[in-house]
């Protein structure tokens, strides 16, 4: 399958810079993942679109502000450096700008000397290993001195850093948001709540992987980078209960997905709690064994989440329903707009 088959025109105008003032009023794109017919609402609707006994899975990671801005030690140079996964004792993989300066035994400086990193490996596309130096407590200083890893195509400033978490975040760790989350509000959970809907959390810290452009022209030879995911009893409980029960279980976005979907490959259809590393690659022709239904934000063309959304319908509905989203001027992207993708009813699977 070529990833040119999953390119799409999208206006630079349309790629949303800023967060709305309330985040539930959104836009939404309704789609039927069997017919792909398209409706459009607001996001406060997907109170209408639930229904009692559906598990709604949500990832409750927590975006570290890990984005630092230093100084090198030697020639006062300034130095990006972006942290992605810790990896031992006080000792992270990151992505550096400029990353030529960078080299082992490179020492970088933040905040008047208060941390300090001394490069220690070097990787490709940028990629640095730093042990860190400090007194205190890390996260604490990473608080003070971090600002949020916005994608590459948010180019105006964020106010207020906590738009780029979502409510219920709780496990801090992840290099990006789970966006499709951020549509939520805690009122608007407690509607849904009120309804039935059983509301559940999963862990997934979101890598920079996740987000990097498929150089390849087959889709089928590209390679996800890993992600860690942690899944509760009760999450596990509740999915495998309501997939006895026939009831739909809705995943909020990619990551919630592909953790699902990882846990049910594995373990013939249920789900299991634990913890582990997922590189799963969800395109067309992936039968899905634990997800029926997803809400998630508008993808980047010849992204490998376009092509997720693809295999939960198809490639031609999902295009279309982007072609209409293009002309009806939803906002794409981090703090864009919203689809929810409806399993088709169940005398119909």
């Amino acid at each position: 399958m070529d990833v040119h088959d999953f390119d799409f025109d999208l206006p630079q105008e349309l790629i949303a810079q800023t967060p709305l003032a309330d985040r539930s009023a959104s836009r939404l794109l309704v789609m039927d993942s069997e017919t792909g017919e398209v409706t459009h609402t607001h996001f406060r609707s997907i109170v209408d679109e639930l229904e009692a006994g559906d598990v709604l899975v949500l990832n409750d990671t927590k975006v570290l502000p890990a984005r630092l801005i230093g100084v090198k030690e030697e020639t006062g140079a300034s130095i990006e450096v972006l942290l992605l996964k810790e990896i031992g004792d006080n000792e992270w993989e990151t992505l550096v700008k400029p990353a030529k300066r960078v080299k082992p035994g490179t020492v970088v400086t933040f905040g008047d000397g208060r941390l300090t990193a001394e490069c220690t490996g070097v990787a490709d596309q940028g990629g640095r290993t730093f042990k860190f130096s400090y007194e205190g407590i890390f996260y604490e200083l990473l608080d003070a001195l971090g600002k949020m890893p916005l994608p590459p195509y948010i180019t105006e400033t964020l106010d207020d850093q906590s738009r780029y978490q979502t409510v219920f975040a709780k496990e801090r760790g992840s290099a990006a948001a789970p966006t499709a989350g951020l549509h939520f509000t805690e009122e608007l959970l407690d509607e849904l709540r009120a309804k039935g809907v059983d509301v559940e959390f999963i862990t997934l810290h979101v890598g920079l992987g996740t987000f990097r452009p498929v150089s390849v022209d087959s889709i089928e030879d590209h390679e996800m980078h890993a992600e860690y995911y942690q899944v509760t009893e009760q999450t596990a409980e509740a999915i495998n209960r309501a997939k006895a029960n026939g009831q739909r279980v809705i995943s909020v976005g990619t990551t919630s997905t592909r953790t699902l979907e990882t846990i049910a490959t594995e373990h013939g259809g249920k789900i299991v709690a634990g913890s582990g590393w997922t590189s799963i690659f969800i395109y067309p022709g992936y039968e899905f064994k634990a997800v029926d239904g997803l809400i998630t934000n508008f993808h980047l063309p010849k992204s490998t989440l376009v092509m997720l959304v693809s295999a939960l319908s198809s490639r031609e509905h999902i295009l279309h329903a982007y072609e209409q989203a293009v002309r009806e001027r939803y906002r794409f992207f981090s703090f864009g707009d919203a689809m929810f993708i409806r399993p088709a009813r169940k005398e119909n699977r």
